[in-house]
């Protein structure tokens, strides 16, 4: 199973702002934090304000936070709104999959894998926020330090 790098923004900005839950992110330091677009970001920050995972705060002084509580964001659901498709292979196109037990087999290992991440939140995802918070403060110092003077 892959899933898009749209997926993996969206996690990673829920991610940073549930290690940050005592003030509002904007969107440049999410982006820097991790190393990705902004560009990118902002299509997700906005997609997932719509769906009501984050919080949007316009205006001078604005960000984002979580639109919910972290124990109430469930991986799995996350996953199935930031996600297309789940098709693993083309079996519609395929002139024996009315016989061929793969389409079968491959249904079940999706349904398991969607059962692995429908029983986890939010919250579990960053039960270490002390680490995680070391982590992108390292990262910070190390941006820092590259900086030109």
């Amino acid at each position: 199973m892959h899933l898009t790098r749209y997926t993996d923004y969206a996690m990673r900005v829920l991610l940073y702002l549930g290690a940050h839950p005592e003030r509002l992110c904007s969107i440049g330091e999410v982006s820097r934090a991790y190393g990705v677009s902004q560009n990118h970001l902002m299509k997700v920050v906005n997609d997932l304000a719509n769906a009501g995972y984050v919080a949007s705060v316009r205006g001078r002084g604005g960000g984002i936070r979580l639109g919910r509580a972290p124990d109430q964001i469930n991986v799995g659901a996350l996953v199935r709104h930031t996600e297309d498709g789940f098709d693993l292979v083309d079996c519609g196109g395929c002139i024996i999959a009315p016989a061929c037990g793969l389409t079968v087999a491959l249904a079940e290992a999706l349904s398991a894998f969607m059962a692995v991440l429908d029983r986890y939140t939010l919250q579990d995802l960053i039960a270490k926020r002390p680490d995680i918070l070391a982590l992108f403060a390292a990262r910070d110092r190390e941006m820092t330090a590259d900086a030109p003077a």
